[in-house]
């Protein structure tokens, strides 16, 4: 597996001990109960005078974090760890690291990637289907009596056949496309450059494939280089009769502007497992019927969270040996 050695690790002699390890924000189970039967980790506090004093108490000793995607190290807390080495992150994503400040310092970090390819791309699929033919409105007007009482359920939309576009033709959206070339789909995608060996149809950009597809799949990395790149623009090329699937990111997506093109039937509709200010979803998606609310369950399995675990705590152990990374970030 490829590795990455930091040079200001290399000059660090000494062990690094459970002191010199911090836990940001809630991790996964498996990670936690490792962190404190294993490495004694310090666990930093929300907020408040605990955060603090922790800070400034062990802050100077701190070599190595390790946190979720969501939480992350950034800026401000980068910036009172001088001494951090390396960032172990738990799960796929990293926007929520300054990976700008990490890089300029030295800092190496690690993610969590392939292990949770697949549940992410069922995922994605379950939505497309959901969307598409309506699955849970549909189950909804069963429970509610609607059926009993001698209603028909509106018609949906056919779920085969369609040309997709795939926003992020990275690992994921790669196990997406597989998935929907049984469904018989055209797929289609999007990336920041042309993907060599790829038989797909390339768009240059998110318009034009917005444009040219019945369906959108929003697959790309989070962070700033993709905040509201699925802006009004693409939403109307999506058109009303096209549906957007996000598995990617909240922030991939201008919220806003999806909830007026859901409202106004500028789109069919939308399948989301993402949100931009997670857990909290605008009231008005809440309302519609034609869009399918997911709790970001993408990896939510527990083979896949066994496996995000093993790897995560792996490259902490591997990190203490010998200042490597199973998996860094490139």
């Amino acid at each position: 597996m490829p590795t990455h050695t930091s040079a200001q690790a290399q000059e660090q002699s000494t062990p690094i001990t459970g002191e010199q390890i911090l836990r940001v924000g809630p991790v996964n189970p498996t990670v936690a109960e490792s962190l404190k039967s294993e490495f004694a980790t310090l666990v930093l506090p929300d907020s408040g005078p605990e955060r603090e004093a922790l800070i400034a108490s062990h802050g100077q000793n701190i070599r190595v974090a390790v946190c979720s995607g969501r939480i992350g190290v950034d800026s401000e807390l980068m910036a009172q760890l001088p001494n951090l080495e390396a960032i172990i992150n738990f799960g796929v994503g990293y926007d929520a690291t300054d990976t700008k400040q990490a890089a300029e310092r030295g800092i190496v970090v690690s993610n969590t990637p392939d292990v949770l390819n697949d549940c992410v791309a069922d995922t994605a699929l379950g939505l497309y289907l959901s969307t598409l033919r309506s699955l849970g409105a549909a189950e909804r007007f069963v429970r509610n009596g609607s059926w009993a009482a001698g209603q028909n359920f509106p018609l949906a939309t056919r779920a085969s056949g369609k040309k997709v576009g795939i926003l992020g033709l990275g690992r994921i959206g790669q196990a997406i496309a597989t998935r929907l070339e049984a469904f018989g789909c055209e797929i289609h995608y999007h990336n920041r450059n042309q993907k060599p060996g790829v038989n797909y149809q390339y768009h240059s950009s998110a318009v034009d494939l917005a444009a040219e597809t019945d369906v959108l799949i929003v697959a790309a990395a989070g962070g700033p280089q993709s905040a509201k790149l699925v802006n009004q623009e693409v939403l109307a090329a999506v058109g009303p009769q096209g549906f957007v699937i996000n598995i990617a990111r909240g922030t991939v997506i201008d919220e806003q502007a999806l909830v007026e093109a859901l409202r106004s039937g500028g789109i069919a509709g939308a399948g989301l497992d993402v949100f931009e200010k997670e857990p909290h979803i605008p009231a008005e998606l809440l309302e519609l019927d034609n869009v399918v609310l997911l709790p970001h369950l993408g990896s939510g399995t527990h083979e896949t969270r066994a496996d995000m675990a093993s790897l995560t705590l792996n490259n902490l152990r591997i990190y203490l040996e010998k200042r490597e990374l199973i998996t860094p970030i490139s």
